[in-house]
């Protein structure tokens, strides 16, 4: 009798611990839902000034074997890390043409005149 009664236990005890895992509810619950907690309102402050002073700089990166030219506009975020709030393509070109370096040093001269042109606008709107 005590052994039908301990397979009972064991079998409940099972099915408590397969309804905790398959329960979703529990995972929109728990820590690990991606979840983010509310900014403070100290934190939105640092984060709306960090906006604010948002600059436009000259960037390139390489995709698909073409070269991009970027305009980005950045600022530090509340971790101290740079955060793009918003990029452009500037130019795009052959990673492997002959005439890279003078493409890319032409690319970088617009970008950095174009960074130049909407730093300055958004600081005289």
């Amino acid at each position: 009798m005590a052994g039908l009664l301990a397979a009972v236990a064991l079998v409940v005890v099972l099915a408590l611990v397969l309804v905790w895992v398959t329960w979703p509810e529990r995972r929109l619950l728990g820590p690990a839902s991606g979840a983010r907690a509310a900014l403070t309102r100290r934190d939105r402050a640092r984060l709306a000034a960090a906006v604010a002073t948002a600059r436009w700089a000259p960037a390139h990166d390489e995709v698909d074997g073409r070269t991009r030219v970027l305009v980005r506009r950045a600022c530090t975020g509340p971790d101290g890390l740079p955060v793009v709030l918003e990029e452009r393509v500037f130019a795009t070109f052959s990673a492997d043409d002959p005439a890279w370096e003078a493409q890319f040093t032409e690319a970088m001269a617009g970008a950095r005149f174009r960074c130049g042109y909407l730093n300055s606008e958004e600081r005289d709107a």
